[in-house]
């Protein structure tokens, strides 16, 4: 457990706790312009747990790539190309 005697949520889970954030002003008023006064916690919670998601795969891929060496960019590329166009000579296969 974290903290002592808290125990410890996945992103997303667990009570909510008040904090205090400092943003600079541009960025609160381009916040508020999409979501209102009453929707910046929440927005700014979804992108938290956006930027923690991003920061695990990147720690994955990161892993990956000292196991197993760097992704051939042609073989990404390969795939890339089939995801976008929905064809597969090889469905399931892993690049």
């Amino acid at each position: 457990m974290a903290d002592g005697d808290a125990p410890d949520f996945p992103p997303g889970d667990g009570p909510t706790s008040g904090i205090s954030v400092s943003l600079t002003a541009g960025t609160l008023q381009a916040i508020r312009e999409r979501v209102g006064k009453r929707g910046v916690s929440a927005y700014l919670e979804k992108a938290a747990q956006w930027r923690i998601e991003r920061d695990n795969l990147y720690e994955l891929i990161a892993d990956f790539d000292r196991t197993h060496g760097p992704a051939d960019p042609e073989a990404v590329a390969a795939k890339r190309a089939e995801l976008i166009s929905g064809t597969s000579s090889d469905a399931g296969a892993a690049a």
